[in-house]
């Protein structure tokens, strides 16, 4: 039924105007705003983000952004005052600069936008 009809994901966030300035300013994407909310686009693909009253922050990653180095799009996201988490859990830990380097997974650092939502760079295998 849906075989070629176009799909894209949404999530919600508390603030439309800090939302488009984190995405369009901080992380340099393509951002247009609708009457509904805010469309952002990353290589071809867009996802929608809409204003949400009793927002709350997903526990799981929304967005991974596919780079072909994780140290260097940490080092240039952190100078613009992204700042990434940093695990020490079980299985689940990062160095300091909050990068993942497991043996049986990517290499990969999660940050928040200011909603709260787990955004994610992950590096090409």
């Amino acid at each position: 039924m849906f075989k070629n009809t176009k799909a894209f994901s949404s999530f919600s966030v508390d603030d439309l105007k800090k939302a488009k300035q984190f995405y369009a300013e901080t992380l340099g994407l393509d951002v247009s705003e609708t009457p509904e909310g805010l469309r952002v686009n990353a290589g071809g693909n867009s996802v929608f983000a809409y204003a949400k009253t009793n927002h709350e922050p997903a526990t799981f990653t929304i967005l991974n952004f596919e780079v072909s180095n994780v140290d260097e799009a940490v080092d240039a996201l952190a100078k613009r005052g992204v700042r990434f988490e940093v695990y020490d859990q079980g299985d689940l830990k990062t160095d300091a600069k909050g990068i993942s380097r497991s043996a049986n997974g990517p290499t990969i650092a999660w940050f928040k936008d200011p909603a709260g939502n787990f955004l994610s760079v992950v590096q090409r295998r």
